[in-house]
């Protein structure tokens, strides 16, 4: 398989590890890659996705904030544009995932919860809520300063058990 055949592939897997469809991260792949922003038939004929594939997966990709629409003066189709910031995607990935799959989960775990009184499942909802909560301030961030958290050794602050933002209280002596 040729690298450039490659690349959708992996995105593709990728995207499936976030909650996105396969069509969707090989349509998202090809626009992050493309030196021209490519409208839905570049894309059907370069992935060999059927039309309606690849429309399913522009409005998947749209509503995840991972593309846009571009105009051309005097073309009525809309052409793709992806953030070319890979720490943008990330952060727009860990925010979507966060809405679709965690807050989803977090609240049905609170349901339960609060039916059965099972200790074990307070835990987890506990847990699962600090999750959310990273998840969420993470989404916040600017890409750059993301980038700088996730880099950063885990013996920094940045990584250690804090917040982003957030300062570690000192114990006092004595």
């Amino acid at each position: 398989m040729a690298a450039t055949q490659a690349f959708p592939e992996i995105v593709a897997e990728l995207g499936a590890l976030c909650g996105i469809s396969r069509p969707a991260g090989q349509c998202f792949a090809a626009i992050w890659r493309a030196a021209q922003p490519p409208c839905a038939d570049d894309l059907t004929q370069a992935l060999g996705l059927s039309r309606s594939n690849v429309s399913t997966a522009l409005k998947e990709l749209r509503e995840w904030g991972l593309i846009a629409r571009a105009r051309a003066p005097a073309d009525r189709k809309d052409y793709f544009t992806a953030p070319p910031d890979p720490w943008e995607i990330i952060r727009l990935l860990v925010g979507g995932r966060q809405r679709r799959a965690v807050a989803p989960l977090l609240d049905r775990l609170f349901a339960a919860e609060a039916a059965t009184g099972d200790a074990r499942a307070a835990a987890l909802h506990e847990a699962l809520a600090t999750l959310s909560v990273r998840m969420e301030a993470l989404a916040t961030l600017d890409p750059a300063r993301l980038a700088a958290l996730l880099e950063a050794d885990p013996g920094d602050e940045a990584a250690s058990g804090q917040a982003p933002g957030k300062k570690k209280k000192k114990k006092k002596k004595g």
